[in-house]
């Protein structure tokens, strides 16, 4: 599998996913670190990818969805941006509905 085929394969497989520098228990970067709480504080499970350690997804997420910067977050398979996005979103409260509504219709889909 090519490395687009991969990373499609795992955005389109996690309802909720971030791709960050390092995890989010030991985040490498700021920006990974604050956007990957705002998804802890949502309160559900999330998949992540440490592009730190996949040297071929940090070279060609960029290009994957036209984002050139990391973190980048997507939720139903569609891109909803980087820290800054992610972090207004939590704070108007549309990020925890996003994730409780792509959770609860993941969990609807394997029932």
């Amino acid at each position: 599998m090519d490395v687009m085929e991969r990373i499609k394969s795992a955005v389109d497989e996690n309802p909720v996913i971030i791709f960050m520098k390092g995890t989010p228990q030991l985040p490498q970067c700021g920006f990974s670190s604050r956007a990957a709480q705002a998804l802890m504080d949502c309160g559900e499970e999330f998949a992540y990818i440490n592009i730190l350690t996949d040297p071929d997804i940090f070279q060609n997420l960029p290009q994957f969805a036209n984002w050139p910067t990391f973190p980048q977050v997507y939720i139903n398979g569609e891109l909803i941006g980087g820290c800054d996005i992610t972090l207004e979103m939590h704070a108007n409260g549309e990020l925890q509905k996003m994730v409780k509504d792509a959770k609860a219709a993941a969990a609807t889909k394997e029932a």
